[in-house]
């Protein structure tokens, strides 16, 4: 069980770049997620994520050596579910579903994999701490960025734009 959670139903099996394919596994996730209720299921679907995640992280590593295995990567998941939030509220109040942002859906991607392959910061310290919180939070820290990011794209496109 905690085999499928980290590797997200074994999507942090493909090769090459498992973490790139767990990002992307992460947004139709998010799409059900958002099309079955909103913002509101996205956010109880991240929460959910994170607690699960935490814990088969912690059982999987628990007597490796390997404290980050490439192949976990619902952390992955963890972190673009929250870069997703904007993307997610913002289709909530223009009414629409997920992919009516699609701009969103791609800035929030790229976002994401920006600070988590470059760790800049609070995600490179994140990344260096040991055990199941390590592994979770650089990813949560990099969706937190990612979010901001999308954000900004978001005020910037509606400035700019229209």
């Amino acid at each position: 069980m905690t085999r499928l959670i980290t590797t997200f139903f074994y999507t942090g099996l493909l090769r090459p770049a498992p973490g790139t394919w767990g990002s992307l596994a992460a947004i139709p996730a998010a799409w059900a997620l958002h099309a079955w209720g909103g913002f509101f299921a996205l956010l109880i679907g991240t929460i959910l994520v994170a607690g699960l995640g935490w814990w088969a992280t912690a059982v999987q590593i628990a007597d490796s050596e390997d404290q980050d295995p490439g192949e976990i990567v619902i952390d992955e998941v963890l972190g673009m579910f929250l870069a997703l939030w904007p993307v997610s509220y913002g289709a909530v109040m223009a009414g629409g579903g997920l992919f009516t942002l699609w701009p969103g859906v791609v800035t929030a991607f790229l976002a994401f994999r920006f600070f988590d392959i470059l760790k800049p910061g609070p995600v490179g310290w994140a990344d260096r701490q040991h055990g199941a919180m390590g592994v979770m939070a650089d990813d949560a820290i990099a969706g937190g960025l990612a979010s901001l990011i999308v954000v900004l794209a978001g005020v910037l496109y509606h400035l700019v734009l229209i």
